[in-house]
């Protein structure tokens, strides 16, 4: 059976977010550890870690894992913001440490101004100094595939395989498999041939065995369109057919799948509910 969750806000204490997805109906759970849109963060306490403990094993959530800041970005070519990115992702996975969250899920990065290679190489370095300031740190960073806009980088499975084959440290790195950024990249996956190809290439560059996590989100924009807008299941632009292949893929049974998608209710349902009814109704019985 799937493990299926979804991102939940943490105002109100890290532990709100996990009472929120109990009564969405969630398995797990992700969060942000701080104000995504800002550098600073306020200082987790001691309270905040037992109460975040303390409603995981209370409401049975597994598999928390948190999402950094959108303002990093370790490819950077200004050496200040680079660092500036460097320095917060220390703290993200320090942070993620604290709480028990074993997975931090970062989007690897934008090359702005110079190239592709030299963006990767940027990543490449950051995440060899975060690793060297982190020594002991069981908190992992999960490299999210990306649906290429701008000048982002990971929209390539490629660019993730460039990344794991670089870095010093690869075991202290995963991926997390967005199927919106996927398909927005241009990979397909709407019939079987297809999403077997998709597989395929993935485990021919990174390996299936790297994935650790799973975004389940819809598509608002077109295949191929490198443009990043999420939406319900089965209410964009991909279709069913993604979700039901991942969600009966055997060797992914094990790996926790989070909705990103718009929050918000409908005829007085919670979004959340029933985008995961609709995914718990893809899985064969």
């Amino acid at each position: 059976m799937a493990i299926l969750g979804a991102h939940m806000s943490m105002a109100g204490g890290y532990f709100k977010a996990v009472e929120a997805a109990q009564r969405a109906g969630c398995d797990c759970v992700q969060l942000f550890t701080k104000n995504n849109n800002q550098w600073r963060a306020k200082e987790i306490t001691d309270v905040d870690v037992a109460k975040f403990r303390a409603a995981l094993e209370h409401h049975g959530i597994t598999h928390p894992i948190s999402h950094d800041s959108y303002l990093i970005n370790m490819a950077s070519p200004d050496d200040e913001l680079w660092k500036k990115s460097v320095d917060a992702f220390v703290i993200e996975l320090q942070r993620a440490e604290l709480l028990g969250i074993p997975y931090v899920v970062a989007h690897p990065g934008a090359f702005t101004s110079s190239s592709e290679a030299q963006g990767l190489k940027r990543i490449i370095r950051a995440l060899n100094e975060v690793h060297r300031q982190t020594k002991g740190c069981t908190a992992e960073c999960l490299l999210e595939t990306t649906a290429g806009q701008g000048s982002n980088l990971g929209w390539k499975f490629e660019h993730l395989a460039t990344i794991l084959d670089g870095v010093r440290d690869p075991d202290r790195l995963g991926i997390c498999f967005d199927t919106c950024h996927v398909f927005a990249a241009g990979y397909a996956m709407d019939t079987e041939r297809t999403y077997k190809a998709t597989m395929r290439a993935l485990n021919q560059t990174v390996g299936v065995k790297k994935v650790r996590a799973f975004h389940l989100n819809d598509s608002l924009k077109s295949f191929g369109s490198r443009v990043d807008r999420h939406a319900g299941i089965g209410r964009g632009e991909m279709g069913l057919e993604p979700f039901r292949f991942l969600l009966n893929d055997r060797r992914f049974r094990k790996v926790p799948m989070y909705l990103e998608t718009p929050k918000g209710t409908e005829k007085s349902k919670d979004l959340d509910v029933i985008n995961l009814k609709t995914l718990r109704s893809l899985i064969a019985k």
